[in-house]
């Protein structure tokens, strides 16, 4: 059977599914976003007066984005270096890609530590964020 988990320190999903799923050994995140807890702000969005967005920091949201997933697996039992893949997705790829990585080496330090990765491009997400993860843990065998 599996476990399903609702993460207080993390934003709401925007869809009607849990923040993650424990199965056996492994626990499977829903897609997370850079929203803030509790106000579904979102860090580094500019909007113009009549309220479109014009500008984001790509920067900001990765670091928010990083502060979601460990909300989730801290509400898990788990820990960040229980990481094993990760999916990560860019709505400007050519623009965000190298502060993206950048990013991303600041929390995986270690190359030999870090999850495997697959970065991919697309046109939109379904709120105004540039980037979103979907990530996949392992917890220790002996658990």
């Amino acid at each position: 059977m599996s476990e399903i988990i609702h993460a207080s320190g993390a934003p709401l999903p925007v869809g009607r599914y849990p923040h993650a799923r424990r199965v056996g050994n492994l626990l499977f995140l829903s897609g997370i976003g850079p929203r803030t807890p509790g106000t579904n702000e979102i860090p580094g969005n500019v909007y113009n007066a009549a309220g479109r967005l014009v500008d984001y920091d790509i920067v900001t949201q990765c670091h928010s984005v990083f502060a979601n997933v460990r909300a989730v697996l801290e509400a898990s039992h788990c820990r960040w270096d229980w990481l094993v893949d990760v999916t990560v997705y860019l709505t400007d790829m050519q623009s965000d890609f190298h502060a993206y990585n950048g990013v991303w080496a600041e929390y995986f330090p270690d190359v030999n530590k870090a999850p495997c990765r697959t970065t991919l491009g697309i046109t939109a997400l379904p709120t105004p964020i540039a980037i979103e993860l979907k990530c996949v843990a392992a917890f220790p065998e002996s658990r």
